[in-house]
């Protein structure tokens, strides 16, 4: 039933970026009942952090009415990021484009091995997120599980997909807390920081490990073609087809709409139960990440109307947004992941204390772009983290102590890009 609720919840986020703009308020109450469904099956340290989210940014909603006088349109009270939650479901369809077996890819060793596995993790990454890291790393594994030098390779290649991809829940975020982010200039500041994080772990691991005899796994040129397709495509329709939609809507429909194509060839019958089957069991197994989004972006509802309420709309984090206090805000997000707060949390509560209408949107945008991706390679509770915890029983808190000196070096290249685009802008 859940699953079923959630890909309704889908359905209508598409007819509503159609224009059927009644369907609007049911976007939130779809997401949320199904999450209310799957509540006990959430990991107890999520729900915790879900419940929290949520109970603080109701009740700081029911003070500014009842406290302030504040009209809440209520209706739209359960709508915080539903636009990015819907992408993350449209997203997930991606599964059933490729029915293929993936190729088993090259083995290398030593440094080339290093960037060969990072680049594979990085470019699939961008495209079918979390379940890259399974498909390389099971290739890798042995009996004894991943070394830490092939652990932290997946876990830079994978996190440092955020700083440019559309496809990543960092890209909605971003585009959802700064409608006016300029792609060109994001993929501009991001690309260029990606490649240092490919670097970076290349030099970095081969000073600190003896490579040697550490395989590494170069990906088929075959198993590269679907996410570079869908980028096109995507690209294709955001520039050319349906330039009013962000990339965000876009991914949010053309995902689904592929995945129906490229199965509807195999007949009917098949591509049915195909779609049932990922509503079933893939979507419901999403309420984590999904659960995570809806009570964050509760929360800055709830702030940022309280602190308009209490305020009189007067006070602001910062009266001007520029390269200082883009740096600080980076900062300020990337300690909090490292304290087990996830990154959306701190990107969260810095949009509920800015006036967003007057900020530099796109320097605000590679700020939420540049904090996830740092954020989540050393945060020891981070998606990416507790994925390999789980997968291959690593530790997050060796995870972190190993990434300090790539987050630091990282850090560093955030700083001077987010400066240029401040002096830029």
């Amino acid at each position: 039933m859940a699953g079923l609720i959630i890909a309704l919840g889908l359905m209508l986020q598409i007819a509503r970026l159609a224009g059927v703009a009644a369907v609007a308020p049911l976007v939130g109450v779809a997401f949320w009942l199904a999450i209310g469904l799957l509540w006990r099956d959430i990991p107890r340290r999520n729900r915790f952090q879900v419940g929290a989210l949520a109970m603080i940014g109701a009740g700081l909603l029911a003070i500014s009415q009842g406290a302030y006088g504040i009209e809440l349109a209520w209706n739209s009270v359960l709508d915080g990021n539903t636009y990015v939650v819907a992408m993350l479901v449209g997203v997930s369809f991606v599964g059933l484009i490729n029915q293929a077996p993936p190729a088993r890819g090259t083995q290398t060793h030593g440094g080339q091995g290093v960037i060969t596995t990072w680049l594979s993790v990085h470019l699939l990454g961008a495209i079918l997120n979390l379940s890259s890291v399974f498909l390389i790393g099971d290739q890798l594994k042995r009996d004894d599980g991943l070394r830490l030098p092939q652990l932290l390779t997946l876990n830079r290649g994978l996190s440092s997909a955020a700083l440019w991809s559309p496809f990543f829940a960092a890209m909605g975020v971003a585009m959802g807390l700064a409608p006016q982010l300029d792609f060109t200039i994001a993929l501009a500041a991001g690309v260029p920081l990606a490649a240092l994080s490919g670097l970076l772990t290349r030099v970095e691991l081969a000073r600190r490990f003896d490579l040697a005899n550490t395989p590494g796994v170069s990906m088929a040129p075959r198993n590269l073609l679907m996410p570079v397709g869908l980028a096109m495509l995507v690209l294709s329709f955001h520039y050319g087809l349906t330039p009013t939609l962000s990339i965000v809507s876009i991914i949010t429909f053309l995902l689904p709409a592929t995945a129906l194509a490229a199965n509807l060839p195999h007949g009917l019958a098949f591509t049915s139960k195909r779609m049932l089957t990922h509503t079933r069991e893939r979507l419901p197994a999403m309420r984590g990440e999904l659960s995570l989004f809806l009570a964050a972006g509760l929360f800055t509802q709830g702030l940022s109307t309280f602190i308009d309420a209490a305020t009189g709309s007067q006070w602001v984090l910062f009266d001007h947004f520029g390269a200082k206090e883009a740096i600080l805000s980076y900062l300020a997000i990337v300690l909090s992941a490292v304290i087990g707060l996830h990154p959306i949390i701190g990107i969260s509560t810095l949009a509920s204390l800015l006036d967003l209408g007057s900020t530099n949107q796109t320097l605000l945008g590679v700020v939420a772009l540049t904090s996830w991706a740092v954020g989540a390679a050393i945060g020891p509770l981070s998606g990416i983290n507790l994925s390999l915890q789980g997968r291959y029983g690593t530790s997050g808190g060796v995870m972190m102590r190993h990434n300090l000196v790539y987050a630091l070096i990282m850090s560093l290249g955030v700083c001077l890009t987010l400066a240029l685009l401040a002096r830029l802008n």
